[in-house]
């Protein structure tokens, strides 16, 4: 019994020990320097960016009333979000004639495309800074005495900078033909009861789209969190130092001249 129990206890300290020795060896401190702190950002940002954006849902309307004798008034409720496929949401028109009640009617543009890249790439770049912060934390010996972590650090880090610029310039274009596809007017105009003498339409509710402009302005924080941080994961590869060294060489192989000139 107590050499059964001996090895459940060593079994048990053993992930706790595991966790411990992880957990000892991150670097915090390095947290405080550029590249370390501008990562948190970048993986902050991202968060919030493919979070707003893909947990965006609204409701637009409007409301249609028949000049018959029984003067009916229908309300029309039509609810939309994320990925923004519109001309899937389906709705109900009401018609104001003996034969039928409704028609059902559609939403029109797919706004996917621009939608799922914004929230792909935020998904993307919230992994990479996960796996750069505890390569930067723990590994950081690996990182600077390995040329080739810097130069994919650097070469990942221009790629997310362009992305990132164009999913939310994309995604920004995208947002606007939402809102002109979702308000009420544009509701009222797709439906052919409006155009007629048969029914009177108003404006019903209008959908509010601050969390949806909210995403938009954490992509462009992302573009220029990455862009900066351009800089700071150059200053870690070794074409930053060549550069120096060249010009360290350049500026003696002057001074070298200018003193044989004057020996002359």
């Amino acid at each position: 019994m107590s050499s059964t129990e001996s090895s459940s206890r060593t079994t048990d300290k053993s992930p706790r020990q595991q966790v411990d020795r992880l957990l000892v060896g991150l670097r915090w401190r390095r947290l405080e320097e550029p590249l370390g702190f501008i990562k948190v950002l970048q993986w902050l940002f991202a968060v919030f960016a493919f979070g707003s954006c893909g947990s965006y849902s609204g409701e637009t309307g409007a409301t249609v009333r028949c000049n018959n004798e029984a003067k009916d008034v229908s309300t029309i409720l039509v609810s939309f979000g994320y990925p923004f496929r519109l001309n899937r949401v389906q709705y109900e028109m009401p018609l104001c004639n003996d034969e039928s009640t409704s028609k059902t009617m559609h939403l029109m543009g797919d706004f996917s495309a621009p939608a799922e890249f914004f929230v792909t790439l935020g998904i993307f770049s919230f992994f990479y800074t996960i796996a750069a912060l505890v390569l930067y934390l723990r590994f950081h010996n690996i990182y600077t005495q390995n040329r080739r972590f810097p130069l994919v650090d650097f070469c990942v880090t221009v790629s997310f900078t362009f992305f990132w610029l164009v999913a939310a310039a994309a995604w920004g274009k995208g947002l606007t033909d939402v809102k002109g596809a979702t308000r009420p007017s544009s509701l009222t105009a797709a439906m052919s009861v409006c155009h007629g003498e048969e029914a009177v339409c108003s404006a019903g509710a209008t959908p509010s789209m601050g969390l949806a402009n909210i995403s938009v302005l954490f992509g462009f924080i992302s573009f220029f969190l990455w862009a900066g941080n351009c800089w700071f994961v150059f200053k870690e590869t070794p074409w930053h130092g060549q550069g120096q060294d060249q010009g360290q060489g350049a500026g003696q192989e002057s001074t070298a001249e200018q003193g044989a000139v004057e020996k002359q």
